[in-house]
């Protein structure tokens, strides 16, 4: 009998996020070259877009649910899990490295005895093998790595592997277990809303800002461009320290990996912790003033000038093309 490789979605208010998509079509696409069921499972209570998984090859799908698990709990969904890998007996276990993938994969895999490959950004497969590449070295290198445990739990960052419907249809199976007391010795109490902006984790466009700004109300300049494109913004650590921008924009090493279609870095030198953190993505913009900053030997397109003089041009622009 031929066995399994599972994608865990995360859902947030009973809606699954859009990494959900992306670990669906992974799971899918390696089901089928390494010859094995795939099945997706999902925890929380209602859960509002769950047919919109089967438009992604997805046939298979079981939704624990319990009104105490709406919100992440750390405990309960590890012991879910896990208990669900065990029935099933997946040998591959997949979920998106997100937030909520890095707390969780890590306690499934110790749980379980299996190998865990974090923040991969390619998975192939050779001679019947899965082969995962993840960076190292703050992004400077990649790690090409072979898991030989008899359960494997992989992460895959978020923008890289993209979501494809499938054209084939599937029989749909969803399947929906009451969940009795779960254990919540540790659980999120509520999710503090970033006042609409979008996740610079999730975003297909990120306009940062780093210390060539000036000043903290420089970045309005940021905030135009973005709204313009109808991108998230972004800071560099060196901002976030300063107290001008919240944490939850920061992009690099130390706070997240992101890699959208579109990054422009607007007065970002181009630290090898911010690099860590962006340079997977798809283009890359860069303005700054300094001709040998770091940040344009990644770049993709270039525009060494001054960022007041450049970013309100280029939003006019912009602009004028979206009217």
């Amino acid at each position: 009998m031929a066995k399994t490789i599972l994608a865990v979605l995360e859902q947030r208010e009973n809606k699954l996020k859009k990494s959900a998509y992306e670990v669906v079509t992974t799971a899918v696409s390696l089901s089928k070259q390494l010859n094995l069921n795939a099945k997706a499972v999902v925890i929380g209570n209602d859960i509002g877009n769950l047919d919109e998984i089967v438009k992604y090859g997805m046939g298979d799908i079981t939704h624990f649910k319990n009104g105490d698990l709406a919100n992440y709990s750390s405990t309960a969904y590890t012991d879910i899990v896990t208990g669900f890998v065990k029935e099933i007996e997946a040998e591959y276990i997949l979920f998106s490295d997100t937030a909520f993938g890095k707390d969780l994969a890590p306690r499934v895999a110790a749980k379980l005895n299996a190998g865990c490959l974090i923040d991969c950004v390619h998975l192939e497969v050779s001679d019947g093998n899965l082969v995962a590449t993840r960076p190292v070295y703050a992004g400077k290198a990649l790690m090409e790595l072979k898991p030989k445990s008899e359960i494997k739990v992989i992460t895959i960052r978020p923008n890289v592997f993209k979501a494809h419907s499938s054209e084939n249809n599937v029989i749909t199976n969803i399947v929906t277990k009451e969940v009795t007391s779960p254990d919540l010795s540790t659980r999120v109490i509520e999710f503090k809303k970033s006042e609409g902006k979008l996740d610079v984790a999730e975003a297909d466009i990120i306009v940062s800002g780093g210390r060539g700004l000036k000043d903290p109300e420089n970045f309005k300049l940021i905030e135009d461009l973005a709204e313009a494109l109808g991108a998230a913004v972004g800071a560099s650590r060196a901002v976030v320290d300063a107290g001008w921008r919240s944490h939850r924009e920061q992009v690099g090493q130390t706070g997240k990996t992101v890699s959208p279609s579109l990054y422009i870095a607007c007065g970002i030198s181009g630290a090898i912790q911010h690099l860590a953190g962006m340079s997977s993505s798809k283009y890359i913009v860069a303005i700054n003033k300094d001709k040998d900053a770091p940040i344009f030997s990644i770049a993709d397109y270039g525009i060494a000038g001054d960022v007041f003089e450049i970013l309100p041009k280029l939003t006019e622009e912009i602009k004028k093309i979206k009217t």
